[in-house]
């Protein structure tokens, strides 16, 4: 058997739209439309990607048609009451006991997971694997370190399969549309590149510090870093933008910056605005929906002085570190 990175998309794809039943069985119509085109645009974007070589580009206009539903779709979706019975509580909170921290070793499977199955594979020579890409590698090696992580906590929970599924739809219930903005966010990084954004700041830069002085540059680089960050939600997003506006042209290219210290650095000072921004509401919102928090900006809150340390201490590590 071939393997394909295609089959961890079809995965996700069947996982949502088991989730999307789930909806139905409990008349949650605003969810089951919204999983059910997330779970079609997986399953089929490859059928999308194939017509689009053949210069048919129905299927991906679909598929854009698809996101715009979604956007629409997310301002109906509504969490989901917590609903538990007496005896699932109880049930629960002694296997919680009974299995103590033990809990968070199928979660450190994935990232663990991931980085084995990334380093073994250049030394695979089945399946196809040796002709598969880097990006198309780590991606395969994440799936596989989700199904991992998948078993290893239905045999430490002596649970059942069903279980997994039904816990997906809970903790989605709890993400609700904010499951969807890593990967959106992330691409939006990639549209402001495409488009232009990064030539747009680096005029503004130009015409507003100056770019003669290294010490100006590296603050606009990271103060950029920060609020992209902070407006879109996603370092990786932030990256390109100030990168192709900033780092590249001028501390870079003038200045002379080590490349691999400012890039390192740069992402690490963009993780800054994520500790200060609710739009990375998979990090500051969800987890205080999650916890059932009374200030929905608590986790924000609570993480400002690490923010604001922290980028002071990048600024040092920035001007140490990438002009040596």
């Amino acid at each position: 058997m071939i393997l394909r990175v295609e089959y961890v998309y079809w995965l996700c794809g069947v996982l949502l739209v088991a989730c999307s039943l789930r909806e139905a069985r409990l008349r949650r119509w605003a969810h089951v439309a919204f999983w059910g085109i997330l779970a079609a645009i997986f399953l089929l974007g490859d059928v999308a990607k194939s017509a689009a070589a053949h210069g048919n580009a129905l299927p991906e206009q679909l598929a854009g048609a698809g996101v715009i539903a979604l956007g629409l779709i997310a301002g109906f979706l509504r969490r989901a009451p917590t609903t538990e019975s007496a005896a699932d509580h109880a049930r629960r909170r002694v296997s919680a006991q009974r299995l103590g921290h033990k809990l968070f070793l199928p979660a450190l499977i994935i990232p663990f997971g991931t980085l084995v199955f990334t380093l073994a594979l250049p030394f695979a020579h089945f399946g196809g694997i040796d002709q598969l890409g880097r990006a198309e590698g780590t991606l395969l090696a994440l799936g596989l370190a989700c199904v991992l992580a998948t078993f290893a906590a239905i045999a430490f929970t002596r649970a059942r399969v069903g279980d997994a599924i039904t816990e997906t739809g809970r903790l989605l219930d709890a993400l609700s549309w904010a499951a969807l903005l890593p990967m959106l966010l992330a691409m939006l990084g990639a549209v402001f590149a495409v488009t232009g954004v990064g030539e747009a700041i680096a005029h503004l830069t130009a015409a507003a510090i100056p770019v003669q002085s290294r010490l100006a540059c590296v603050l606009a680089f990271a103060a950029g870093m920060v609020a992209f960050t902070v407006i879109m939600g996603n370092a990786f997003a932030a990256f390109p933008v100030m990168m192709a506006g900033v780092g590249l042209p001028l501390l870079i290219g003038q200045h002379h910056a080590n490349a691999a210290a400012l890039g390192a650095l740069g992402m690490l000072t963009g993780y800054c605005g994520t500790l200060l921004t609710p739009m990375a509401a998979n990090f500051n919102i969800v987890p205080a929906a999650l916890l059932e928090l009374r200030d929905p900006n608590g986790v924000i809150r609570a993480q400002v002085p690490t923010a604001l340390w922290l980028l002071a201490i990048n600024l040092v590590l920035i001007w140490s570190f990438a002009f040596r």
